[in-house]
């Protein structure tokens, strides 16, 4: 059986659980928004086990084979948040057991709690990334303004973005903003130089790989009509070696699913931006028409069956 952790109406979640229903293939959906109606029950043997009861109805985590995880900061949900600290606490009682089982089960898990941790340090998920051989842009992470100015001098074009898996838009820092430089004492701020080029998403599904080129005016794309321009995507291929080493990054990583961000220059040099390890694949693929969605759904059909073959202790 295929596990599905997320929320309802989630659209990369919803493509999966649609492809799954087609194939007639056996599935169970944990809903986040059930949260204060589920309960977790874990046992501990030769293998992590248990039941998930969501609404009265019980999920075997011994059936499991494959997991697929879309979750969302539970604690900003309205039924959790109108039911207080009590709700609160509850909430964090079931995603920690979730959290749990999910780190230690025997299922494969797309992807696991601690690969995915590594998108909350970006300078640790660069390290990986130069460590195979793909370049990063030049780039500060400082709580000192003065340094912030010196950076923005020294390379002329500069970018800001969080630091950590927080979303941010991504900007360039404009003659206007000299003075809220400042503000970078209260929080580190990651700048980066600005590469000039275009974007190509690369998500990688297990051993296919699926690139599409981005072409957009804005300095963060998926922003881009709130940024007054557009985008267009189409699919593309990749050279060799940056294939490569894109699939050699996501196994650094351990994420089997990723999504990463190139930018290749009009001279052809290749940079890695992050890689993200829940991508929202499902905006890619309604514009360049690649099949993500059903690849995945297929990778955790035969994850599933995989498992089930080589049994339970």
């Amino acid at each position: 059986m295929i596990l599905l952790w997320g929320m309802t109406g989630d659209e990369p979640l919803t493509a999966v659980t649609a492809s799954l229903h087609r194939r007639n293939e056996p599935y169970a959906l944990i809903d986040q928004r059930d949260i204060l109606d589920t309960t977790v029950e874990l046992t501990i043997g030769p293998t992590l086990g248990g039941t998930v009861t969501v609404r009265g109805e019980s999920i075997s985590l011994d059936d499991v084979g494959a997991v697929y995880l879309r979750q969302y900061d539970a604690r900003q949900l309205p039924d959790v948040v109108e039911a207080g600290d009590a709700g609160a606490a509850r909430g964090a009682a079931v995603e920690t057991a979730l959290w749990s089982w999910t780190e230690h089960t025997e299922a494969h898990v797309f992807n696991r709690p601690s690969a995915m941790a590594s998108n909350g340090s970006k300078p640790y998920q660069a390290a990986i990334i130069q460590a195979v051989g793909l370049a990063t842009p030049p780039t500060l992470i400082t709580t000192d303004p003065d340094a912030a100015r010196e950076f923005w001098h020294r390379h002329g074009t500069v970018i800001y973005k969080s630091v950590s898996s927080v979303r941010s838009i991504v900007s360039r820092l404009a003659p206007g903003d000299a003075d809220r430089l400042d503000d970078v004492v209260t929080c580190p701020t990651q700048l980066q130089k600005y590469i000039a080029g275009h974007d190509v998403r690369v998500h990688v599904i297990g051993d296919d790989v699926f690139p599409a080129r981005i072409e957009s005016g804005a300095d963060d794309y998926r922003y881009a009509t709130r940024q007054g321009s557009s985008v267009e995507m189409t699919a593309c291929t990749l050279p060799a070696d940056i294939l490569a080493r894109c699939g050699e990054v996501s196994a650094r990583l351990r994420l089997p699913l990723a999504g990463i961000d190139l930018r290749v220059t009009p001279d052809g040099e290749w940079y890695c931006l992050e890689v993200n390890p829940s991508p929202a694949f499902t905006f890619y693929q309604r514009n360049t028409y690649q099949p993500i969605s059903e690849t995945f759904t297929q990778l955790l059909v035969d994850s599933a069956r995989e498992r089930s073959e080589r049994g339970r202790p």
